[in-house]
């Protein structure tokens, strides 16, 4: 398969070792005093150690690789922690996909600031090409599919779907994934308890729709679930 992928320039590489300490899924490192990519399986190719770069020596090309395999950065990264125990490893996978909880209050009488408006989103990230599969708020969750024009379109996004969900979201038209394929091993890896599925009024939002109730079928995943269309003046016309 085509991906993007780390070019290292070994004549412009001084061997300073800096991208080796930025790169989050430990795919690189110092041979012969030069940096070096291990595998393709370990570069995710999102280019967090560009910058840590002093001399310009890399870049991102697209070229055909073997795909990102995160279950075998996770054992790379658990056999460097065993082997170097006083070593400190950087965090699995790009700092924008590592998973956090926000701790939320879940009440209902929760009183909100009137005079600033309070995030309710409970988990990062939410993008849904980047949220990890194993992720563990997906436990037990309510789960919110969200289109992302419907946080523009719908003023009370936050209170009225967000609250005391896990949010994901995306756009079927722009992001070149299958959202079936993932929302399938999301249901199938956890206990999931409701689904939700807040999409816009437009064609291209149905793909949305569709990939959860596909998701739903191949998982064999019995769950309540609802789709919930938004106009494009913000209003909500089914539920």
């Amino acid at each position: 398969m085509k991906r993007n992928m780390i070019l290292i320039d070994e004549d412009k590489c001084n061997g300073c070792g800096l991208c080796i300490s930025a790169c989050h899924e430990g795919a690189l490192q110092l041979i012969d005093g030069k940096a070096r990519l291990v595998s393709d399986i370990y570069c995710d190719g999102l280019g967090a150690c560009l910058p840590a770069c002093p001399t310009g020596a890399m870049q991102i090309v697209e070229r055909e690789a073997a795909p990102f395999d995160e279950e075998a950065v996770a054992e790379r990264m658990k056999h460097h922690a065993a082997v170097h125990p006083q070593t400190v490893i950087p965090p699995l996978g790009c700092p924008g996909m590592q998973a956090r909880v926000f701790d939320k209050p879940q009440s209902a009488a929760q009183p909100v600031q009137p005079t600033a408006a309070q995030s309710e989103l409970r988990q990062w990230p939410c993008q849904l090409r980047l949220v990890p599969v194993h992720a563990p708020y997906f436990d037990n969750a309510h789960l919110l599919i969200a289109a992302d024009c419907t946080a523009f379109a719908y003023a009370n996004i936050h209170q009225d779907f967000i609250k005391n969900k896990i949010t994901l979201i995306g756009c079927p038209k722009l992001d070149d994934a299958d959202y079936s394929e993932k929302l399938t091993q999301i249901l199938a890896a956890h206990s999931i308890k409701s689904l939700t599925v807040l999409r816009m009024e437009v064609p291209c939002c149905g793909g949305l729709e569709h990939a959860a109730k596909q998701a739903l079928i191949n998982s064999g995943q019995m769950i309540p679930w609802r789709v919930v269309t938004i106009s494009t003046d913000g209003r909500i016309l089914e539920d």
